[in-house]
């Protein structure tokens, strides 16, 4: 059984920072892809980042040169890192790993930025 547990969500003024935690109980995470994901009110799910077993990385254009995604296998756990956050990027922010297809998803935690 997987289990994922975000957390690291709050509020925070335009141009802050927060850092997100993943969790992952289980055996798989050091063969996962692992992802972050976001959806905020009215909008579908979207990738924000991934990473892979090696630590190759990606972003979607919107958080590039803002956010940095990272793992680490020994503490079965992943980070996205958020800098120089803005209002657009308000949303419920979930972890996600990836198996040959199989998918797990946490329960998701809120970030919201406002002034």
């Amino acid at each position: 059984q997987v289990q994922l547990v975000e957390s690291g969500g709050g509020l925070v003024q335009p141009g802050g920072s927060l850092r997100l935690s993943c969790a992952a109980s289980g055996s798989i995470f050091n063969i996962a892809v692992m992802g972050w994901y976001r959806q905020a009110p009215g909008k579908q799910r979207e990738l924000v980042a991934h990473i892979t077993t090696s630590g190759s990385t990606n972003y979607a254009d919107s958080v590039k040169g803002r956010f940095t995604i990272s793992r680490d296998n020994a503490k079965n756990t992943g980070y996205l890192q958020m800098n120089s956050l803005k209002p657009e990027d308000t949303a419920v922010y979930y972890c996600n790993l990836n198996v040959v297809g199989n998918k797990w998803w946490g329960q998701g935690t809120q970030v919201t930025v406002s002034s």
